[in-house]
């Protein structure tokens, strides 16, 4: 095991293996990394190995050869790691700091694995299951992007990424089935012309979910903002989450009188994807969701709280962001006192965020 801030990858580089075993999120600002690597080592076959559910988004990215799920089922893993071994790769990556992506790093069998040097925090075999460790970042630099994550330890070897914006790509039979979506939930689909109540492509889409719930608004700010979106733009608007948030979008549905769609838990996450594409703007918490409408090329508007922006917010000023005017933001907490709740996103107004919405509007027109 070597630890040091720049290593060498010796012999001719012909398969290599990615292992991101973290959030949607994760998973979305990787796609700058895997641009890089493919530059580095232009005929090498390269591969990625995410969480169950997540591979959709990343079938269509044209740099990558294979994508592969870690599933839960106990044959399913066992199948999994003989596939891998198959591949006799040169060389892995694990951009994540916990003990499962080490384990499948190792089990490869490839004779070069790659990780982020952790000292402490961490089971005290983690490390040694790697023949190369990338020093970590110093505690107080800035991430300045979430992409910064994986390209830190990539950087580690030698190479450097061209471009640091994550995009995805999406495949025509997925464009279609969400087209299919769109249509039976009354929605118009690109290109067509108004009709009715139909939306002609002229809609918002909003997330106002997260996995963790001391990252969310209110909804009764956001009831608000939607009637004021419907009553000054002229904007339909869809709201997309889980299935499980499905119950909670249509008590936003409900109090806006049904002038809202809700496609929560309608959507895979590639179709998801190109949902967010069709939309002329997307609203919403941190989450997955402006992570995906970002790379897709679709302008956000987010709200942040506890959560630090800097690092994670998308880049480029087709994104903005609004955080509350409070001398404890960002606290990096879950919630105040740990109540699971954030009093500094409790007492936000509509007002910014109405004012962020019109900025983004005009510069969509």
């Amino acid at each position: 095991m070597k630890v040091g801030a720049v290593h060498s990858v010796a012999g001719n580089v012909r398969n290599v293996l990615v292992v991101q075993l973290g959030d949607i999120g994760d998973v979305v600002w990787t796609t700058p990394t895997l641009w890089a690597l493919k530059d580095a080592w232009p005929e090498a076959r390269l591969s990625i190995l995410l969480r169950a559910g997540s591979g959709c988004l990343l079938e269509a990215d044209p740099t990558l050869h294979e994508v592969f799920e870690v599933r839960r089922e106990k044959i399913g893993q066992i199948s999994l790691i003989l596939a891998l071994r198959r591949r006799r790769y040169d060389v892995v990556f694990d951009l994540r700091a916990d003990d499962r992506g080490a384990i499948m790093s190792r089990v490869t069998g490839a004779p070069t694995r790659i990780a982020q040097y952790y000292p402490s925090g961490l089971p005290f075999w983690r490390n040694r299951l790697f023949t190369h460790l990338v020093d970590p970042a110093p505690p107080r630099e800035r991430m300045l992007g979430a992409a910064e994550q994986s390209l830190r330890i990539i950087r580690g070897v030698g190479i450097e990424a061209k471009e640091t914006r994550p995009r995805l790509w999406i495949k025509e039979e997925v464009r279609e089935k969400t087209v299919e979506i769109l249509e039976k939930a009354g929605i118009r689909p690109p290109g067509e012309e108004k009709s009715g109540n139909a939306t002609g492509g002229r809609w918002i889409s909003l997330n106002p979910f997260s996995r963790w719930t001391y990252k969310e608004w209110p909804a009764e700010r956001w009831i608000e903002v939607i009637g004021w979106v419907r009553e000054n733009f002229g904007l339909e608007v869809f709201i997309v989450g889980s299935e499980a948030e499905r119950l909670r979008a249509e008590g936003i549905v409900e109090a806006c009188g049904g002038a809202v769609h809700n496609l929560a838990g309608c959507t895979t996450l590639a179709e998801l994807a190109c949902l967010l594409s069709f939309s002329r703007l997307h609203l919403g918490v941190d989450s997955a969701a402006p992570h995906i409408a970002a790379a897709v090329g679709t302008p956000t508007v987010t709200i942040y709280g506890p959560s630090d922006w800097r690092d994670w917010a998308p880049v480029g000023e087709n994104h903005r962001v609004v955080v509350p005017d409070m001398i404890c933001v960002p606290c990096r907490n879950k919630g105040c006192d740990g109540s699971e709740r954030s009093r500094c996103l409790e007492e936000l107004g509509t007002d910014r965020v109405k004012e962020a919405i019109l900025d983004a509007l005009h510069d969509t027109v």
